[in-house]
């Protein structure tokens, strides 16, 4: 059977069940048995079934696309970029077109009538533009937890970055770092909270001071050697360097060799997000994979799971990462989260 000229009908039959039964299962709303929907999807598979985007739209009143909306410095990062194209896919496979928000498109009116539902990633207290996102009136789900004031519900795929910090710094410590020092990025956001509680909680509990500087969210890696460069200079003991940023890690190797440090030796270096700057670099750097296209599945997947109502609005699911582990550390193994 021609896969565009497959019918509800067709499938109906083909199921034995009703035609309001299969739209009902393949939309994941109605009260169909969980056997029953597992059969009419299974056959609408089977027979080439694709809906028709355009009439379901009508049928919904709603536009057909998800709105993203990223950190303002986002769109240079390789960790972003994945992100984005792991939501887009996951996104098509609901028949939903995603649209990246400008920055100061947070008006609810305009927002609420162009879009079904937001994807709100990595969002900080000092946006200005997530407190309209938030409250546009349209199912949220927000990548990482906001820690502002939330005046509804809203879902969230959240990475537990305390513990992969924790992960580095235990690491770094096991391959015989005394003195770690961790480059934090600034910010307002979960991810930048929870590293910087992180160090001082991890520091406390094994009497070793983690030595803090600030880079920016979005650090390049000049910032990075800059950073690094001074630290090294006023605080020769430094024996481990974890930097926040993703891209950020060559800037601290550049500085490393202009100190005269063998990084692998005597400074291991590590990154709390892997990417291309990362496993391209002379040593290849040791960083926390955060999966980032996996990532941006999950939450547009979160997004249609509620918008279909097959989740609760405020659902929050957990995103896996794993430790890579690299010559930068001076060692090859390989350590996974405990959510895989």
């Amino acid at each position: 059977m021609n896969p565009r000229t497959v019918t509800l009908l067709d499938v109906a039959r083909a199921a034995g069940v009703s035609k309001s039964t299969v739209s009902d299962a393949l939309q994941g709303s109605g009260r169909v048995a969980e056997a029953t929907r597992d059969r009419v999807r299974a056959v609408a598979e089977e027979l080439g079934y694709r809906p028709n985007s355009a009439a379901r739209r009508l049928r919904r009143a709603s536009t057909g696309a998800l709105g993203l909306h990223l950190p303002q410095t986002a769109t240079r990062l390789d960790y972003y970029m994945n992100l984005a194209f792991g939501a887009v896919a996951r996104a098509q496979d609901e028949g939903l077109d995603v649209v990246l928000l400008a920055p100061a498109g947070a008006a609810s009116g305009p927002i609420a009538s162009r879009v079904d539902g937001l994807l709100v990633i990595d969002p900080e207290v000092g946006d200005r533009a997530v407190p309209g996102l938030l409250d546009a009136g349209v199912p949220v789900v927000t990548g990482e937890r906001y820690l502002g004031p939330v005046t509804g519900p809203s879902g969230a795929v959240v990475c537990d970055n305390a513990a992969s910090l924790t992960a580095l710094l235990d690491h770094v410590t096991e391959r015989g770092a005394r003195r770690p020092a961790l480059l934090a990025p600034a910010g307002t956001s979960a991810w930048a909270t929870a590293l910087r509680a992180t160090a001082a909680s991890w520091g406390g509990t094994h009497g070793v001071e983690v030595a803090l500087r600030t880079v920016p969210f979005a650090a390049t890696p000049a910032e990075a050697e800059e950073t690094t460069g001074a630290l090294l200079a006023a605080d020769p003991a430094v024996d481990a360097v974890i930097c926040a940023p993703d891209g950020s890690a060559p800037g601290v190797l550049r500085a490393a060799a202009a100190h005269g440090r063998e990084v692998g030796a005597d400074l291991l270096v590590a990154s709390c997000v892997d990417g291309t700057a990362t496993r391209g670099a002379d040593p290849a750097v040791t960083a926390v994979d955060l999966r980032p296209a996996a990532y941006g599945r999950a939450c547009a997947e979160l997004l249609c799971d509620i918008l279909a109502g097959r989740a609760a609005a405020d659902t929050v699911r957990d995103h896996a990462w794993s430790l890579e582990v690299r010559a930068s550390t001076g060692s090859s193994r390989k350590r996974k989260s405990d959510q895989d």
